[in-house]
């Protein structure tokens, strides 16, 4: 009999496609998670789920707290209840592929790298915490039975920790594989708030300390004598009140801070931007790939990246031609592109296509290549 277990704490549509497709295979499928966040497709009713705390997106303190106390629960678990599983991590908490654990097989499927992403947080590469997760790293990953991550650029980090891991590359995909793009004419969000003939250069996301959104800020302001471009900054985070009196501070009446869009309208926001803001931090810009690069795809909205060249997002728009990528203080360099657009309708109209045409690269499909990869030797 076939039992494999999947841990993830913070489980979304990527998570949900993954273990449908293995429900159709293994007799016994399980799920340790905090949270189940359904945007598409609903979780195969015969998965069990066991929960754990929910993981927390606040302070750096919350979020290691629930990271940490989500892997005692999950450690419980795994010890107590699914001792004779297979496993499968995810990195959300990123300590629990770390745990002391015998028995099955077990897999991970690395969407952040750790700890290359606790940069971001401050830490230090001399580190005890640091030079002890590395270690951790170079023994647990080559014991694995399938490392699975985003990217090429990704591999390559994962393969400086031992080159005898077996990894395979498998992107990520959009929560609105089926959906086609809403007409802004069409548009009830921007039909609502009189924007349809606006240029609507969108961000829409996590507002963290390390999201560069000040970076918008500087744009909206550079731009301002351009009124029929709106900025809009949609989301919710550690930064959103500074955010708020910085557009307060600058007075500008072209910049919005809006909340974060429940799932069932999410859609619709993102058809209505004309241009797409995606952040990354350059410190980290190869661990991640932003799963909403694929949700902006489906919408089939161009994207302005915020990130260093070599990144796997900067090379993934250049690649698909759908839009540019600038490092954050190249401003004059986006304001100019933003302007093109603006102005080039059939410029606009191309990436817009080439925007739609790529979700085909990157749809529900790709959530049976996990199977497949697993099912094989």
């Amino acid at each position: 009999m076939k039992k494999i277990v999947f841990i993830n704490q913070a489980t979304g549509y990527l998570t949900i496609d993954i273990l449908n497709e293995f429900a159709q295979r293994f007799n016994d499928v399980a799920l340790i998670t905090g949270s189940v966040r359904v945007q598409d497709d609903e979780l195969n009713s015969k998965i069990k789920v066991s929960k754990v705390v929910k993981y927390n997106r606040g302070s750096n303190l919350k979020k290691a707290s629930s990271w940490i106390l989500g892997t005692i629960q999950i450690y419980l678990l795994l010890l107590f209840k699914y001792r004779g599983y297979e496993k499968v991590f995810f990195t959300i908490p990123p300590t629990a592929y770390l745990l002391p654990l015998t028995g099955r097989r077990f897999s991970i499927i690395i969407y952040d790298l750790y700890p290359d992403a606790l940069k971001i947080n401050g830490f230090k590469s001399d580190s005890w915490l640091y030079r002890w997760w590395i270690r951790r790293n170079q023994r647990i990953f080559p014991k694995a039975y399938k490392v699975y991550t985003l990217s090429d650029n990704m591999k390559d980090l994962v393969l400086n920790y031992a080159e005898n891991v077996n990894v395979e590359v498998i992107p990520n995909w959009s929560a609105f594989s089926n959906y086609k793009p809403i007409k802004k004419e069409e548009n009830s969000l921007l039909l609502e708030n009189s924007l349809h003939d606006k240029f609507i250069v969108q961000y829409s996301g996590n507002i963290g300390a390390t999201h560069n959104v000040e970076v918008i800020i500087e744009l909206a302001d550079k731009l301002r004598g351009h009124k029929n471009i709106v900025f809009q900054i949609i989301g919710r985070g550690v930064r959103t009140e500074t955010i708020a009196e910085m557009i307060d501070q600058k007075q500008l009446d072209n910049c919005s801070l809006l909340p974060f869009r429940p799932d069932e309208v999410l859609y619709e926001s993102l058809c209505s931007a004309s241009l797409a803001i995606v952040t990354l931090d350059d410190r980290t810009a190869d661990v991640s790939v932003p799963s909403k690069t694929y949700n902006l795809m489906s919408a089939g909205v161009p994207i302005m990246a915020i990130a260093v060249s070599s990144s796997s997002l900067a090379n993934i728009i250049s690649e698909f031609e759908l839009g540019e990528a600038f490092e954050k203080d190249e401003i004059d360099g986006m304001s100019e592109f933003i302007l093109n657009l603006l102005n080039n309708q059939s410029y606009l109209k191309e990436l817009r296509h080439n925007s739609f045409k790529a979700s085909n690269s990157f749809s529900k499909a790709n959530a049976s290549r996990y199977l497949n990869s697993y099912l094989s030797n």
